[in-house]
């Protein structure tokens, strides 16, 4: 695709001020005479990470080919049309796209914006749309009632968590549930009738929960993941444990942060291979060497499906009667982590790895993590600009 113009950078600023997902194409002279364009790596990823088309499970030919209801906004107005969807038998099976009636408002070169809403494509083009007139005007337009209803709905689970939130704020301090670190976040989620357990998945309706306490620079939790065990030398946490572990008290244990720019006391860090697109972990004792290895793509996707959306709540802490007490009192509101962010801060050393394996008295070994955790200062590195809101009122 060439290069977008300024007018175009800022027209998607302002769609995705307004919560607007979306990919973009741009037809050629050829595709539009001719009724076809391809479907780009950004359409096609845009299409399977909003569960809309997977082009890797369509099958070839004619009989195979997908039809998707598509309304065409050119502003005042809509046109009614259709997306096919489809893999031909020639070649070895390109994924194609098209949209009816696309010639009535393209040329070539022009950029099309593609989002998904209300069971169907809605679609524009971007280079001759005036999107920032026709959003802020007073005139009402399909458009308009478009991007408002997705502000709207994208907004909706948020607004209503943020009402919870408020309330258990407003009704004061909340002693602990238990004498731990975790028990900033367990004493919220359990006052929002949220239940404890170890789901990968968001928190509250597609809204992950991150509560810390105010007066710690502590790094923030991003999510647990284990290496790919089939790619690694080592094969278990059990391994990672009895090479690098040592004694405490009863356990044995292994509790330790690794970053990519500089050895813990283990002697580990972190380093990313961009050619083979994996991050891995590495021991300075040479008859070891590389021992585990994640792969960039998993990375990027369980930070995706766990920070979607995220409300990283802050609390004060107080101590009442002997008993630790949490007053929550800001949120920052984020949403759609920047992936490619994620290997930059690693490589900055602002997110790390904590292991935190332990072996009982009875032999059992047991895995926390691995915890990928990110400084506070890198929130705003690795997320688009966030809402804060204050909870107090």
């Amino acid at each position: 695709m060439r290069k977008l113009s300024k007018s175009e950078e800022n027209k998607i600023k302002l769609l995705t001020k307004n919560q607007v997902s979306l990919t973009l194409i741009e037809p050629t002279e050829t595709g539009l005479k001719k009724s076809i364009m391809d479907a780009t790596g950004s359409v096609r990823n845009f299409l399977k990470s909003e569960d809309i088309h997977d082009y890797e499970l369509q099958g070839q030919g004619p009989k195979n080919k997908v039809l998707i209801p598509t309304i065409i906004h050119t502003g005042f107005k809509t046109i009614k049309s259709k997306a096919s969807l489809y893999r031909p038998i020639t070649k070895s099976g390109d994924p194609r796209i098209w949209f009816y009636s696309l010639r009535k408002i393209a040329d070539a070169n022009d950029i099309i914006a593609i989002t998904y809403f209300d069971s169907g494509f809605q679609i524009f083009n971007l280079t001759k749309l005036d999107v920032e007139t026709l959003i802020n005007s007073s005139i009402q337009s399909p458009f308009k009632d478009l991007i408002i209803e997705i502000n709207s709905t994208e907004n909706e689970v948020a607004f209503e968590l943020l009402v919870m939130l408020r309330k258990i704020a407003n009704a004061g301090p909340i002693p602990s549930m238990v004498d731990a670190d975790t028990s900033v976040g367990r004493t919220l989620e359990t006052a929002l009738g949220i239940d404890i357990n170890s789901s990968k998945k968001p928190d509250y309706k597609g809204i992950e929960l991150k509560s810390f306490r105010n007066k710690r620079a502590n790094r923030k939790n991003l999510f647990a993941q284990v290496p790919d065990w089939k790619l690694s030398k080592f094969k278990s946490s059990a391994e990672i444990l009895d090479a690098f572990g040592y004694e405490r008290g009863a356990d044995f244990k292994l509790y330790c942060t690794v970053s990519a720019i500089t050895r813990n006391s283990q002697g580990l860090n972190l380093r990313i291979d961009n050619d083979v697109k994996q991050l891995i972990e590495n021991s300075e004792k040479p008859e070891i060497g590389d021992f585990v290895v994640w792969t960039l793509e998993k990375l990027h996707s369980r930070l995706k499906e766990k920070h979607k959306e995220t409300f990283w709540v802050e609390a004060e802490s107080t101590e009442i009667g002997g008993r630790e007490h949490f007053q929550y009192t800001l949120v920052e509101h984020t949403k759609k982590p920047i992936t490619a962010q994620f290997d930059l801060l690693i490589d900055q050393g602002i997110i790390t790895l904590d292991h935190l394996i332990k072996r009982n008295a009875e032999g059992r070994v047991r895995e926390k993590g691995p915890l990928f955790k990110i400084k506070p200062r890198g929130i705003e590195l690795l997320f688009p600009p966030s809402e804060n809101y204050n909870l107090i009122a």
